[in-house]
């Protein structure tokens, strides 16, 4: 008799999808909250609870604590709410306060996909929180899982000043569409769509699945969009590739449709988790531009218009922050910086209420972790900030606070190898304490592990979690990625062959940017800097000596599940 043959992780995935639609099973859920943690089977921990926005939580000491590449799980979970286009009312961010004070130990991040997590919600209360979401018009489905993700866009649509269309009806749209529809529950793997209207870019088109952005058609004046598709970070890296195609407003979600079916019938992409996403059918399978507008094309029954030239912005901050006239006359809004995106609840609640008193209740939360507050009369946009920095809240913020972004890191991911959060803290006080002039133009992106959650690869500093012995103990360490950039100058960042313990990075990173300043040639940024310079050197102004190239050591056995908000 013959061995049978094993399953692969992709071909068990796979079957698990094709048996349940997780978003019709939310009875089950009902029935483990009064069962107990031993009445779930494992494809609810592994797989399904995805669907419904929930992780397992890992201990705290992330994938160097358990096997096969994974953290130990503990008995809690962490919950994602989908806002799509990181638009909120006061009253759903009370709520989620509310939520993060009975569930979550007081606090919850802002996600770079405009998303809102809870920590520590376990799954006896998880029908009590998603019952007191849903009355307050907002869900976590979708949000994890081989899915949709949050669709998301400027958040600003429809206040700034500058957009070139208010884009955040078809966002709106898009998720009727692909969230929740069962002719999308069983994807190959996460899809990401964003819709953005703003000359800012602010959505990040480039590392999208679909990236929709705003063009006005040089010979009629029609506002409608460029597409890219194919974007992505993780292990492999790779910007979304532009389509020669003008996507009027009227036919934006006939092709975003048309491109999730695409994906989602690629047969292809369901053979190898760690190849699953619709990148690879760049990378690995040989589609070019052409072929995928076919492709379109056909779905569609009818040729796509010839694309147009659109403007990818040049180095600007996407952040928001600060103080700013809307389009709207005599109103302005105010976009705070969010360290790590952390908010307490105390913090949720100010800020809902200055919401109220001096907006109209609105708040936007965007891609780079912060938190924005529309329609101030300008008269009173003083007595807002005034009101903002009280509560905890940073307008006036310096680049280190604007520009650092930190994925969840192993205090809750089970995938990660290093702290994050604290991490990102104690850098950028260090920073701002040790080089308080610094005015220049800086992202610093950090990533527990080699998974990109935190957007290393488009950073001006990204640095990647890794481990190192030091004094006979495994120690949190980092890896540096240079030059990373959207936009103009769209590239993926170099890594350098920079290891350094995490007490050794903010005193390599002041190097670094000491002599930036010192020998910049005139108007020269960051970018511009570390493109003139080789990895040799780059290696040298952060180890402040010359040092021997150190391989990345990405881990090949792991598939990156990507717990990207």
């Amino acid at each position: 008799m013959s061995e049978a043959v094993k399953e692969t992780k992709a071909q068990r995935v796979e079957r698990l999808k094709r048996e349940l639609n997780p978003w019709e099973a939310y009875a089950d859920i009902q029935r483990f909250a009064r069962g107990g943690w031993d009445a779930v089977p494992p494809e609810w921990l592994g797989t399904y609870f995805r669907w419904w926005g929930i992780y397992t939580q890992g201990d705290g000491v992330g994938a160097v604590g358990g096997k096969g590449g994974e953290g130990k799980a503990v008995r809690h979970f962490m919950v994602r709410i989908r806002i799509p286009n990181g638009a909120l009312e006061s009253h759903q961010l009370r709520t989620i306060a509310d939520l993060a004070t009975r569930h979550g130990h007081g606090a919850a991040d802002i996600t770079v996909r405009q998303n809102i997590q809870l920590h520590w919600v376990t799954l006896e209360s998880l029908p009590d929180v998603f019952r007191a979401l849903w009355l307050q018009g907002v869900t976590t489905v979708g949000a994890c899982g081989d899915v949709t993700r949050n669709v998301t866009g400027c958040p600003l649509a429809g206040v700034d000043a500058d957009e070139l269309v208010d884009a955040s009806p078809l966002v709106l749209e898009a998720t009727h569409l692909l969230n929740g529809n069962p002719a999308f529950y069983n994807l190959p793997r996460k899809f990401k769509v964003s819709i953005g209207g703003c000359r800012a870019w602010c959505a990040y088109p480039e590392i999208n699945d679909i990236g929709l952005t705003a063009v006005r058609h040089p010979a009629t004046g029609e506002i409608g969009f460029a597409v890219r598709v194919g974007g992505g970070l993780s292990t492999d890296p790779h910007l979304g590739v532009r389509l020669d195609a003008f996507v009027p407003w009227g036919q934006a979600l006939t092709v975003v449709r048309a491109i999730a079916e695409i994906f989602r019938d690629s047969d292809v992409l369901r053979q190898n988790r760690e190849k699953a996403r619709l990148k690879f059918l760049f990378l690995q399978h040989g589609w070019t531009a052409e072929r995928f507008r076919t492709a379109i094309e056909e779905r569609l029954g009818s040729p796509l218009q010839p694309g147009v030239p659109d403007d990818p912005p040049d180095d600007v901050y996407r952040d928001h922050v600060g103080i700013h006239a809307q389009k709207q006359p005599g109103l302005s809004y105010a976009g705070v910086a969010v360290l790590r995106g952390r908010l307490t609840a105390d913090q949720m609640h100010a800020a809902a209420d200055l919401a109220e008193r001096y907006g109209t209740g609105a708040l936007r939360t965007t891609h780079m972790q912060n938190l924005l507050i529309p329609n101030v009369r300008r008269e009173r946009v003083h007595a807002l900030a005034r009101d903002l920095e009280t509560a905890g809240f940073a307008l006036d913020a310096s680049p280190f606070r604007r520009g650092t972004v930190a994925c969840t890191g192993s205090e809750f991911c089970k995938l990660a190898l290093t702290e994050t959060k604290g991490f990102a803290r104690g850098l950028v006080e260090t920073l701002e304490r040790r080089l308080p002039g610094f005015d220049q133009h800086l992202r610093i992106n950090i990533t527990g592990c080699p998974n990109s959650c935190g957007q290393h690869w488009i950073a001006d500093l990204g640095i990647e979690g890794k481990k190192v012995k030091l004094g006979g103990a495994l120690v949190d360490a980092y890896y540096f990625c240079v030059g990373g950039a959207v936009g103009r100058h769209q590239a993926v960042a170099r890594p350098i062959g920079l290891r350094l313990p995490a007490t050794d990075v903010a005193p390599a990173i002041e190097r670094m940017l000491r002599t930036f300043l010192a020998d910049r040639l005139p108007a020269e940024n960051f970018r511009q800097f570390a493109a003139r310079h080789t990895d040799d050197e780059l290696r040298a102004l952060l180890a402040g000596e010359l040092v021997e190239a150190v391989a990345r050591d990405v881990a090949s056995d792991r598939p990156p599940h990507g717990v990207d908000g």
